[in-house]
């Protein structure tokens, strides 16, 4: 092959082709990809970091910068709107704790009403000088339940089966007590000849309706848990045989002894039941003129 370099007067030959340097490539190597060092690996991922150009890194730099602002911005503003809410709110509660809160506020406001009642009777009294202004009030009192009454009394406890009872293939409601029960010892007692009844210390009218709200008895606006405590004064031998004469107990007594029911009758030598705490007026019904 001939020598590519320009001979230079007074030079000296060499005195080989073996001893000069080889300065041509080997025609096998591949060119270079412009921007990508030659001793790279071929196979290295061009998307890579390595190779890329400043402007590039920059602007990589530059969105991350910007992905991470944003996401602040969202955080902060959800922060801001949550302030002041509830964004997990209790699950615990339930029907029978709204019922019992307010039940308590019923309780506290009847407390007070009571006491104005009680004002305005006395300042009615004084100015009229007499015991009441309506001749017949204080005959109708102590049947109205607007007295209180002291006697001798029958005592009856319901109560639901204890939570040992095995209830496999057994409806839940055959294991607790519900209204009709309670409505069935107060029928059978007044039957009985009762004079004056309570449920729960709260004395019983005409007016009073049980009801039933989730696991509770509601009376007169309180909700009530068992066990139901029952009394009832008057002659004790007669209230005895309306319980044992009345069909509706007999029923209750029968899931007594089938799913162990609560069921206990007892005899108080001496009872002071407190006079209806609720409002007493009554509408008043007019029949409809005939044509």
């Amino acid at each position: 092959m001939a020598d590519d370099h320009d001979e230079h007067p007074g030079t000296e030959r060499p005195a080989s082709r073996s001893s000069r340097p080889e300065t041509v490539a080997s025609s096998s190597r591949a060119v270079p990809r412009p921007g990508r060092n030659v001793d790279e690996d071929p196979d290295a991922d061009p998307s890579s970091d390595h190779g890329s150009s400043p402007h590039t890194k920059r602007r990589r730099r530059g969105a991350s910068i910007l992905v991470v602002c944003l996401a602040g911005f969202m955080m902060t503003t959800a922060a801001i709107n949550s302030r002041g809410q509830d964004l997990r709110p209790d699950t615990n509660s339930s029907m029978t704790d709204i019922v019992r809160k307010q039940a308590h506020r019923n309780s506290d406001l009847q407390t007070e009403a009571n006491g104005l009642r009680s004002e305005v009777e006395k300042l009615s009294r004084e100015k009229q000088g007499a015991p009441s202004a309506d001749p017949t009030a204080s005959a109708v009192a102590a049947p109205a339940g607007l007295q209180p009454v002291k006697g001798p009394a029958i005592e009856v406890v319901l109560s639901d089966a204890p939570l040992s009872v095995e209830a496999d293939g057994v409806d839940a409601n055959m294991l607790v007590v519900h209204q009709q029960d309670i409505q069935a010892v107060v029928n059978a007692l007044w039957s009985g000849g009762a004079e004056a009844m309570t449920i729960q210390g709260q004395r019983v009218t005409a007016m009073t309706a049980v009801k039933c709200v989730g696991n509770t008895v509601v009376l007169h606006g309180v909700p009530y848990a068992p066990p139901y405590h029952i009394q009832a004064i008057g002659d004790l031998e007669s209230l005895h045989q309306a319980l044992d004469e009345s069909e509706s107990v007999r029923i209750y007594q029968e899931y007594v002894d089938a799913y162990q029911l609560g069921w206990k009758v007892r005899d108080k030598p001496s009872v002071i039941m407190p006079p209806f705490a609720g409002q007493a007026t009554t509408g008043v019904v007019t029949p409809r003129p005939t044509r």
